[in-house]
């Protein structure tokens, strides 16, 4: 578990990676038990919701109504040292669960603040994952 603070929120992720056999990502994906906040409107009113997986390439948003396959909607977010502002495209969408969304454009330096939050995520989890391995009983 790794905790971060963003401003005033408390961010928590689980690793590993989360891995599916279904489908391969181009990149990886951190799940974010608590979530953070995201703001997002497609074709109706802004929403605000939880983010249940993060990765550069977009993020599973937990809605109970979510946008149809194929929607564009847009996104904002706060990362460390600013926010995200982006488009994407709905790839898949569960009633009462979520929706699975790609982003398709970012500013560069957006995209340069979520790498590098998830740069950090990654490496804070691998130094605290070997902690618990050098704590841990040997069999």
């Amino acid at each position: 578990m790794v905790n971060l603070a963003l401003g005033s929120t408390q961010l928590r992720a689980t690793l590993p990676m989360m891995t599916t056999t279904a489908k391969s990502r181009r990149y990886p994906r951190i799940s974010l038990p608590r979530g953070m906040y995201v703001a997002w409107q497609g074709a109706g009113e802004r929403v605000v919701s939880r983010v249940a997986t993060l990765g550069l390439g977009g993020v599973f948003i937990r809605a109970l109504d979510p946008p149809p396959v194929g929607d564009i909607i847009r996104l904002y977010f706060e990362v460390p040292g600013g926010e995200v502002r982006a488009r994407a495209v709905v790839r898949s969408s569960i009633q009462g669960e979520g929706m699975g969304v790609e982003f398709t454009s970012m500013e560069p330096e957006a995209r340069g603040r979520l790498n590098q939050l998830l740069r950090r995520l990654l490496r804070d989890s691998c130094d605290s994952e070997a902690g618990d391995r050098a704590h841990s009983p040997q069999p």
